[in-house]
Formats: structure tokens, C-alpha cells, sequence
């Protein structure tokens, strides 16, 4: 008797294989975060979880959702094993810091958008005085250097701001010769300091928080301030819309 031949229908494609292991992935990596979260320091922990705060504020610029895809690529990279772990702790920063809420708006794909839990707050309204511009660019840049653990090097910092369209290398329109307004103005006010760093060569700087930031507010006070106004100064800052700050408004926009 003849066996009776199985038929087979058509297999998934190569692109549907490849999207059910990027499902799959998550899952995996929830079960296997503890052990992989023992092999790592918690500084590691920390770094990565600051980049992927970084990358977020960034990316929500332009209002473009953010797909998990992407993140896995750009950010966690070789960090699969802890990602749920990782995207909770950028979530509960963003929330804490930032006044934003990370919200997976297609749980399908994994897409997400940052939502602003604060009064909605228009751009329009931003005055272009002294006080702000400097004061959006300083906030911004000590907020960096929190997140980096108090400290970065020149180069990461230069990086961060291009992102925000404002080039060390290139006359802005508002701040003028852009580093040498952070490394000699803010430096010479105190808001900054810039070291070399040690034994390199060719020589590297750093940047870390100066005297007179520390004196002047608490990391915390400019965490709050930056909660209040960050999504503001992003969108700002998207637009061209800075203006200048003096070491007295400062002083006395941050005490707020």
C-alpha cells in the first residue's frame, strides 16, 4: 500500500523568521536578566541605562516613534540578556528626572513614544532673553554629566550638543564661538570645570561640574528644573531658539 504522502504548505519567509526571533528575544532575555545581571557591574548597568535615556530625549526630538528594534541595534547591542531590566530603569529615570513617561504605543511591534507628564508647555512662549539660552545650553550640558555619573569626556559632550544642532566647530547664531563659551566662559564662571585627562596622549579633557553649579543648586534642583522645562528646551533648541544666560540668572532660575 502506498504511504500516504504528508503535504507540506508553504514556509515562512526568511523576513517572518527573522521577526519571530526578534519577538522571541525579550522573553528570552526576561528569563535569563537575573544571572545575566550578576555577571555585569552595576556601573555597566548604569552606563547603558544612561545611554538608552540619552538616546530616548533624542530620538523624541523629532516625534518619531522609537521601535525596540532600533533600540536593540543602536543601544543595548550586547546587552540582549538584561533588556527588560534596562528599559524599566530608563523608564523610571525619564519618569523621575525628566517628567516623561515611556509608553509602548503598538505592543505588536514594540513601538514606543515618550508622553510628558507635566502641563503641556508652548514653545512659543519661550522668551528669547539673556537668561534662557545660555541657561537652556548649561542645564543641558550638566544634565549630561549627571547622567555620565558626574563626569564625560570633551568629545561625548561636543556630541550630545550636535545632536542638538549646536556644533563646537561651526558659529551658532545665538552663542557665538560654542566652545569657547563652554570651555573658557562657563569654565571662568565656575559652572564648569575642564581637565585633562590623565596619562593620554595625545591629551583628552574632561568635562565635570564646577564650583559655583555646586554651590550655587544641588544636582537635584537642576534635575527639577530640567523636568519642569527639558521637553521645552528640546524643542527649543530643534528650532534654532536660544538665548543667552548670565551667571545671575543662573543663579536665580535654577533656585526656582
Amino acid at each position: 500500500m502506498a504511504q500516504k504522502r504528508r503535504s507540506k504548505g508553504p514556509g515562512p519567509s526568511q523576513g517572518e523568521l527573522l521577526a519571530a526571533e526578534e519577538d522571541l528575544a525579550p522573553t528570552q532575555s526576561a528569563s535569563q536578566a537575573p544571572r545575566s545581571l550578576e555577571r555585569l557591574s552595576p556601573a555597566q548597568v548604569d552606563q547603558k541605562v544612561s545611554e538608552l535615556v540619552q538616546y530616548l530625549l533624542v530620538k523624541d526630538q523629532k516625534k518619531i516613534p522609537i521601535k525596540r528594534a532600533d533600540i536593540l541595534k543602536n543601544v543595548i547591542k550586547d546587552y540582549r540578556g538584561i533588556y527588560s531590566e534596562i528599559i524599566k530603569r530608563a523608564g523610571r529615570t525619564l519618569q523621575q528626572v525628566f517628567g516623561l513617561q515611556l509608553v509602548e504605543i503598538d505592543p505588536r511591534n514594540h513601538v514606543y513614544i515618550l508622553v510628558s507628564n507635566l502641563p503641556r508647555l508652548a514653545v512659543e512662549n519661550l522668551k528669547q532673553d539673556d537668561c534662557t539660552a545660555k541657561l537652556g545650553l548649561l542645564t543641558v550640558i550638566l544634565s549630561f554629566l549627571f547622567m555620565k555619573g558626574n563626569a564625560a569626556k570633551e568629545s561625548a559632550v561636543w556630541e550630545m550638543l550636535r545632536r542638538l544642532r549646536v556644533d563646537p566647530g561651526v558659529r551658532h547664531e545665538v552663542f557665538g564661538d560654542v566652545k569657547k563659551l563652554v570651555t573658557e566662559e562657563f569654565v571662568r564662571q565656575k559652572y564648569l570645570e575642564y581637565n585633562r585627562v590623565p596619562h593620554t596622549d595625545p591629551p583628552e579633557f574632561e568635562f565635570l561640574w564646577g564650583a559655583r553649579a555646586v554651590k550655587e543648586t544641588s544636582k537635584m534642583q537642576v534635575l527639577r528644573f530640567i523636568a519642569k522645562k527639558w521637553t521645552a528646551i528640546l524643542l527649543a533648541t530643534s528650532k534654532g531658539r536660544w538665548t543667552q544666560l548670565s551667571p545671575a540668572c543662573t543663579q536665580k532660575t535654577l533656585q526656582q
